[in-house]
């Protein structure tokens, strides 16, 4: 049988990356699969990543970040993990279509999935990159300073949201996906207080546009903004921790400690994958934080020499 992997990265966005940089600066023998489907992706400029002034696209920062960890001998293959399993003899074995892998550890960097309004694939992207869809107010409320904004969301989320991107604009809509907004007594007080208009549902059609983004209600009511942000939650990438038997919080989170180690002895969890701060320089983090715990639980069992 061949040597297995000092350590399997499965997913390729900052966490995954990050970690591949250190590891292979580690010098261990570590692989990533990327299924090509991280969010920072769809990011068109990034303006709060320290380092670069003048904003990067996302797809280029993981461009530089692959580039950077092939430099130390990172291997990736483009593939999604669909098998992954912990053996009698403590390896991990996963498989992508080309045959199995083994691997000492794993590093489960898998993130979460947006979910986004009903709408055409191209045109929900094209409006992305143009900035009249916007998912992360954290990342890019600055650029809705004093624009007007509608929310698209209901419940604590939507209220959140709306409360959260109060602190950049005074224009702000929250209009129900679906029908007559859930909210609560206290967040249907504090949004009116704050100046947010509360509209009910449902949407019948989102459409971008030159300059502005619209969202007709089945009323017939028709509202422009300079930007919607869709609050309608996400889906965590979690089905190879379930494999595996990973701990897992009520929303569907990996459970770690503070080093990253999960339930399972070998498995390792880092990014948005894990309960925090959907940030990139926090996916980074932990990714660095998640590496080094990875080398060194490694080097408890046999030393790591040159």
């Amino acid at each position: 049988m061949d040597k297995p992997l000092d350590c399997l990265v499965i997913g390729g966005g900052p966490a995954g990356l990050t970690a591949a940089i250190y590891l292979s600066r580690y010098h261990l023998d570590i692989l990533v699969v990327d299924g090509g489907k991280s969010r920072c992706a769809w990011i068109p400029e990034s303006h709060n990543h320290a380092g670069f002034p003048d904003g990067i696209n996302g797809k280029e920062l993981l461009n530089r970040m692959r580039e950077q960890a092939q430099r130390y001998g990172t291997k990736i293959a483009d593939g999604q993990v669909t098998r992954l399993e912990k053996r009698d003899d403590g390896l991990f074995e996963a498989e992508w279509g080309s045959g199995p892998v083994v691997a000492k550890t794993v590093l489960l960097a898998t993130g979460v999935t947006n979910r986004r309004p009903p709408m055409d694939t191209a045109i929900h992207d094209e409006a992305m990159a143009v900035g009249q869809i916007r998912y992360c107010p954290i990342c890019d409320g600055y650029e809705v300073t004093d624009k007007a904004v509608g929310i698209i969301g209901t419940g604590p989320g939507g209220a959140g949201e709306a409360r959260f991107v109060r602190g950049y604009t005074a224009d702000i809509m929250l209009i129900a996906p679906d029908g007559a907004h859930d909210l609560s007594d206290d967040d249907r007080a504090s949004l009116t207080e704050a100046g947010v208009r509360i509209v009910d549902g449902p949407i019948d059609v989102i459409e971008p546009g030159d300059g502005e983004i619209s969202v007709t209600l089945c009323d017939g009511s028709r509202h422009n903004f300079a930007s919607i942000y869709p609050a309608l939650g996400s889906d965590t990438h979690v089905s190879l921790a379930e494999m595996l038997g990973c701990k897992l919080s009520k929303d569907r989170c990996i459970v770690t400690d503070d080093h990253q180690r999960t339930s399972v002895e070998g498995a390792y969890a880092a990014g948005d994958v894990v309960k925090g701060l959907d940030q990139i320089s926090h996916a980074m983090g932990e990714g660095g934080v998640a590496s080094t715990t990875i080398r060194n639980d490694l080097a408890k069992v046999e030393p790591i020499r040159r």
